[in-house]
C-alpha cells in the first residue's frame, strides 16, 4: 500500500507545492487552491519548519490556510536564493503532511452557546438532526486547530469541524455580530475580534479578545494552536469580561 497521505473521502492527496512571487518583495508558497485537510497540513508543517530555520533575508511570514506568505529583505537576498532555500522545505512539508503537526499549545475558551449568545445554534441543530446539548458537545470535543489568523488583527480561523458541519454561510449579511462572537461556516470556526456584519452562523460568545494592543502580547493565538472551547451558562459570561482581554482562557503548554 502507497504511504502517500489520504484526504477524508480517501482520495490520494499529496500537495504540489507552488512558488509564487507576490510584488518587489514577497514569495507565496500555496499547497492548494481549496481547504483540503492535507494541503493545511503541509502549511503549517512548512510554516513550523520556517520558524525553526528561517531562509537569510526573510522578514516576515504569514501563513493562510493553505498557503505561506513570506516577505523578504532584497539587499539580503535575491528571489532565486530564496526559491532555491523555500523548495525542499515545500516539498518535505508536502510529503510530510498526513496530518496537522502536534500542537505545542492548547487554548481552553468558555463559550455560552444558544440564545442571544448563539441564534443560529438551535437552526443548525435541527439540520444536523441533533439537540442543541449535541451540537455543542460536537463543537467542544473537535480538534480544533489555529489554521489561519487574518480579516481583523489576531482573528483566527478555527478548523475542521466534522464533515456534517459543512454548512453554507446565511444568504443574507448579519448586520452585526459582537466581539467574541463564535461563527461557524465551511466546517470552520471564526471568533470574532470586533463587531462585524457577517455571512457566516454565531453560535456561542466568548469575551476573548484575541487582539488587545495593551497587552504585552496584543495577539495571543498562534497558527497550530489548539483550541477546545468550554460550555458556560449564559449568565456567566458577564464575570468573564475581564481587564486581561481573555475572558476566562487557559493556555496549556504541550512541549
Amino acid at each position: 500500500m502507497s504511504d502517500a497521505p489520504t484526504s477524508e473521502a480517501g482520495a490520494i492527496s499529496t500537495p504540489t507545492p507552488e512558488l509564487l512571487p507576490a510584488g518587489t518583495d514577497g514569495m507565496l508558497v500555496r499547497f492548494a487552491l481549496s481547504p483540503d485537510p492535507v494541503a493545511m497540513a503541509a502549511a503549517q508543517g512548512f510554516e513550523r519548519a520556517l520558524e525553526e530555520a528561517r531562509p537569510a533575508g526573510v522578514i516576515e511570514v504569514a501563513p493562510a490556510l493553505v498557503s505561506v506568505l513570506l516577505r523578504f529583505d532584497p539587499a539580503q537576498t535575491r528571489r532565486a536564493d530564496l526559491i532555491a532555500a523555500l523548495r525542499p522545505l515545500a516539498e518535505r512539508a508536502a510529503r510530510e503532511a498526513g496530518h496537522l503537526p502536534d500542537p505545542i499549545r492548547r487554548w481552553q475558551i468558555p463559550a455560552a452557546f444558544g440564545g442571544d449568545n448563539g441564534p443560529e445554534l438551535a437552526p443548525i441543530a435541527r439540520q444536523l438532526g441533533l439537540s442543541e446539548r449535541e451540537a455543542v458537545g460536537e463543537i467542544c470535543k473537535a480538534d480544533l486547530r489555529v489554521l489561519a489568523i487574518g480579516f481583523f488583527p489576531g482573528q483566527p480561523y478555527l478548523g475542521l469541524l466534522p464533515e456534517p458541519w459543512n454548512l453554507p454561510r446565511l444568504p443574507e449579511l448579519v448586520p452585526s455580530v459582537p466581539s467574541g462572537a463564535v461563527v461557524v461556516a465551511v466546517r470552520q470556526i471564526v471568533l470574532f475580534g470586533a463587531s462585524s456584519a457577517t455571512g457566516w452562523r454565531q453560535v456561542a460568545r466568548s469575551h476573548f479578545r484575541c487582539f488587545d494592543p495593551a497587552r504585552t502580547e496584543p495577539v495571543p493565538l498562534r497558527a497550530g494552536d489548539a483550541i477546545r472551547f468550554v460550555p458556560i451558562r449564559g449568565g456567566e459570561l458577564a464575570a468573564l469580561d475581564t481587564p486581561d482581554g481573555l475572558g476566562g482562557a487557559r493556555l496549556e503548554h504541550l512541549a
